[in-house]
């Protein structure tokens, strides 16, 4: 159990610095604050199975392509993507905005698609497969506020304190009530996000379709433009999914 923890742990770690290519064994030492020997242990074993790959040059560590072979199959079963994706490259064609779909597991979310738009240069980026906690944006909030009382009070509990419970308690009243989530600089200072949660045909919660935006380049005006196109893409999304309840 210990070694594959620490196997988890290194291919966090590259694939967190994905963008700086790779890493030299001292690096992931440092990083994964494990000692040379037994790092280098654990890379033989990782090169074994795929999971990474050592330039023959500079001898630095990079993720191997099993990861993307995996993602994509596991993308593949994904059946109401398919269906999704229309709905998301229509909303952003309409917003002239970044949509995103986001995905619950566990105690937070999974960005697993993004729709940018071709039409603006100015445009939030944020990478897919990230996790973000629960209690941290409009997506997220979105999917709290269509679950049970309790069972977003479980979540809650294990995320925040006491103190913070009633706040984010009436946010999510509020959610509920107007029919969707907006924030502002929770996650990126002068950026925002609006969301609807996605239902699937046994009334379950399975995700929530958000816009993300630069904040000074979108007027109050606008931002009701968007609220209107996003809950009307939301309402067109769960009924493809069987949805037939009120959203």
């Amino acid at each position: 159990m210990q070694l594959l923890e620490r196997a988890m742990t290194i291919a966090k770690v590259l694939a967190s610095e994905a963008n700086d290519s790779s890493l030299s064994i001292s690096e992931l030492s440092t990083k994964c604050d494990l000692p040379l020997s037994t790092l280098h242990r654990i890379l033989k074993a990782m090169i074994n199975q795929g999971m990474i790959e050592q330039d023959e040059q500079t001898k630095h560590y990079r993720l191997g392509t099993i990861w993307m072979e995996l993602g994509l199959q596991v993308y593949d079963t994904m059946d109401y993507i398919s269906k999704i994706r229309p709905e998301l490259e229509r909303l952003a064609r309409d917003v002239e905005e970044s949509v995103y779909l986001s995905k619950p597991a566990g105690l937070d979310t999974i960005i697993i698609e993004r729709i940018d738009s071709a039409a603006n240069p100015i445009r939030i980026y944020d990478q897919l497969g990230i996790r973000i906690p629960l209690h941290i944006g409009a997506a997220n909030k979105a999917i709290l506020a269509s679950m049970s009382d309790a069972q977003s009070k479980e979540i809650l509990e294990q995320l925040v304190t006491q103190d913070e419970m009633p706040e984010l308690e009436e946010q999510l009243r509020q959610i509920r009530q107007q029919g969707y989530a907006i924030s502002h600089g929770e996650r990126t200072a002068g950026t925002s996000s609006i969301a609807v949660s996605v239902l699937d045909g046994f009334g379950e919660v399975i995700g929530a379709v958000s816009i993300g935006f630069v904040s000074f380049n979108v007027s109050q005006e606008h931002i009701l433009t968007l609220i209107e196109r996003l809950v009307n893409t939301g309402k067109r999304v769960s009924l493809k999914l069987g949805y037939r309840g009120k959203y």
